[in-house]
């Protein structure tokens, strides 16, 4: 059963660019991780500094696993870039379309 683990994060004033470029590293190396069934990134046409990640996971177990397999090296510019913690969820999904 696919879940998805949705996060919303914020780029500090100024840093739009440097998150989106950090999150598609993040893409990159998230993909690449057994377990992992794609990833989504979107931004708010409204407000170019408001960003949705979304990973697709076989189970909860399987991104549970997942942190210990990401390279640190991808964190610290989305770390640079970050104003405030991401909020996260884990959805299920009801119907794909």
């Amino acid at each position: 059963m696919t879940v998805s683990r949705f996060y919303e994060m914020n780029a500090k004033p100024g840093m739009a660019a440097e998150m989106e470029a950090s999150l598609y590293a993040l893409a990159d190396a998230v993909r690449k991780i057994d377990g992992c069934e794609g990833v989504e990134m979107l931004r708010d046409t409204g407000n170019e500094g408001r960003f949705l990640f979304n990973e697709k996971w076989a189970s909860i177990e399987h991104h549970k696993g997942a942190s210990g397999q990401l390279p640190k090296d991808v964190f610290g510019p989305l770390m640079a870039a970050m104003d405030g913690p991401p909020v996260g969820a884990y959805f299920d999904y009801l119907k794909v379309i």
